[in-house]
């Protein structure tokens, strides 16, 4: 912390610091930031002076993470005699000891207010007893028990009225747990918890997928613990909450983040070369060769040092000088992941603006964008669901006779080969129409549909029909507006280079239908389906569905344009 203040002293006169200076500085120091969030900090540090730290922003940020790391410490000991901690256990935030500030497990039909600890293996729930608290109920995050945290609505008498719930569970509880933070504007204690616990769960599920040795297990939790202190430092100094791509949680921002997966094998690497005693060697040798050889586990040491990690792991890292993941005249390999997976970041978020336009409230008003859009129709859908369900009901062999039919006339119509061309047919139609649009559009902005609103309900009317059901399927149609707009804008180029690559594979796809035979295709495409869940090309699989959906998400959607209907209110008057 000390060479970061002098820096910033430095600096210029207006003691500030820009975005490279601090994404390259900070990381030395491995309580202040990590490599991974570095960015997003300085951009939460930065929100209101002009993407340029000041010094007296650093200094608040700074004190407040003292802060937060002094009450963990004193709170070590006495959350040991209450919880009864097993060895390594940090007990990173408490609530609900606050009267005025409750926290309410509701399980089943009951609700009972008590006491929250979150620590770096499990949470725990004290009830509130007769002025005491009672003993803790520990859940789980460490072993894998398929575990589940999501924001759920909860309320009294078991009542879907207020979404500020954590929601718990796992295959070692009869029901799910819900924890519910009372507040009077917004969710932010929700927040805050939720993302806090999904990232002790993360950090525990990444040591369980690259079996990590004992002191990688303790430099990732290490990791995960300094990002929550963080988190909690800017949330008590700032009163700001993280958003998805900006959030300060290294494992959170992972995945999250298009390609996080790459940043997490990039980690899983490094912390293969972990060692204690990574930071003592032989100065003769080459900064290049020791930083090759062996790395030491700065987050475990810095905790140490900060008297936050247990007597065994203390000794471990005993006159170890502690080095962050920054070396001056090189740029790791995880850098370079972050500055990649952040560069694609930006058009994500300018895709996703577009989808956030076109989102529509009510039912009615996403039903004349679905219809207006000309994409599909009623009909339309009704037949398509029609016909899905007559090759569901074919598919399940309850009538013997008919499954037996159609399987013999698809079998006929594979055989015949009458599908390979109405396959290609309609891929080079739809590859020719798209690379038409991109010959004269030229990426040029799509012009907005203009709908007519049609008339809202009032509030009785909406209570009466969008309850729970209503709602999911109003996500539904919201969801299906998206997919349509975005295939707009594919068919008409408005992202070009997409539309080029599916041009392209469209053409591809013409071509396979047309030279090679229908049933190798389909015994292709039956095999990778039937093997897709094997172990050793899960890992791929996974991977590749993972490029396919952020590569969707870099679409833009097409605009939409929502016109009142003005001619029925002159009609009315």
């Amino acid at each position: 912390m000390i060479r970061l203040i002098v820096y910033f002293h430095q600096v210029d006169d207006k003691k500030t610091i820009g975005p490279e200076a601090f994404a390259r500085i900070a990381p030395a120091c491995p309580v202040v930031a990590d490599v991974i969030i570095v960015h997003n900090l300085f951009d939460t540090l930065t929100s209101s002076s002009s993407h340029r730290l000041h010094f007296l922003i650093f200094d608040k940020y700074l004190r407040s993470l003292d802060k937060v790391v002094k009450v963990a410490k004193n709170a070590l000991g006495l959350s040991i005699s209450n919880l009864q901690l097993d060895e390594g256990e940090i007990t990173l935030d408490v609530d609900g000891a606050v009267p005025t500030q409750p926290v309410l497990q509701h399980v089943g039909m009951s609700a009972w207010p008590g006491r929250l600890t979150l620590t770096n293996y499990a949470l725990y729930f004290g009830s509130l007893g007769m002025g005491s608290y009672d003993k803790a109920v520990r859940y789980d995050l460490a072993t894998d028990l398929k575990q589940v945290i999501k924001p759920e609505l909860t309320g009294p008498l078991g009542a879907r009225l207020f979404d500020k719930a954590v929601m718990y569970n796992s295959s070692s509880v009869e029901e799910p747990v819900y924890f519910e933070f009372p507040e009077f504007k917004g969710n932010s204690r929700r927040d805050y918890w939720l993302d806090i616990c999904l990232e002790i769960l993360r950090a525990h599920r990444f040591i369980r997928r690259n079996n990590f040795n004992k002191i990688q297990q303790s430099e990732v939790l290490a990791r995960a613990v300094l990002g929550i202190f963080r988190y909690r430092a800017i949330r008590e100094a700032f009163h700001t909450c993280s958003s998805q791509y900006k959030t300060l949680l290294a494992f959170n921002l992972a995945e999250s983040l298009p390609k996080g997966d790459i940043i997490l094998e990039t980690l899983s690497s490094r912390l293969a070369l972990l060692s204690v005693g990574g930071a003592q060697h032989d100065m003769t040798e080459s900064l290049h060769t020791k930083q090759k050889l062996k790395l030491s586990p700065v987050a475990m040491l810095t905790l140490g040092q900060l008297g936050l990690n247990s007597q065994k792991e203390s000794n471990l890292g005993a006159g170890v000088e502690v080095v962050g993941d920054i070396c001056v005249g090189e740029t790791n390999l995880l850098e370079i992941a972050v500055k990649k997976s952040i560069s694609d970041t930006g058009r994500v978020e300018a895709a996703q603006a577009t989808v956030n336009q076109v989102k529509v409230e009510g039912i009615d008003t996403n039903l004349a964008v679905m219809k207006k859009a000309g994409l599909i129709n009623h009909e339309l859908l009704f037949h398509l669901i029609a016909i899905a369900r007559h090759i569901e009901h074919f598919a399940s062999w309850e009538d013997p006779f008919k499954s037996t039919v159609f399987l013999m006339l698809t079998t006929l119509v594979v055989l015949r080969g009458w599908i390979r061309y109405v396959l290609a047919s309609i891929s080079v139609f739809l590859a020719v129409c798209m690379l038409w649009s991109r010959l004269f559009n030229r990426g040029k902005p799509l012009e907005p549909f203009r709908i007519i609103l049609p008339p809202n309900k009032n509030a009785v009317e909406q209570l009466l029909t969008l309850q729970e059901a209503i709602s999911k399927f109003e996500a539904l149609i919201q969801d299906g507006n998206i997919i349509l707009l975005k295939i707009r804008a594919l068919l008409f180029a408005a992202l070009p280079p997409a539309t080029d690559k599916v041009a392209l594979l469209l053409v591809l796809m013409a071509a396979v239908f047309v030279f090679v035979p229908p049933r190798y295709i389909i015994l292709l495409v039956y095999l990778e389906a039937f093997t897709r869940e094997l172990p050793y090309r899960k890992e791929s699989s996974d991977k590749l569905l993972r490029r396919a959906r952020e590569w969707w998400f870099r679409i833009p959607a097409a605009p939409v344009q929502l016109i009142k209907n003005e001619e029925k209110r002159k009609k009315k008057r």
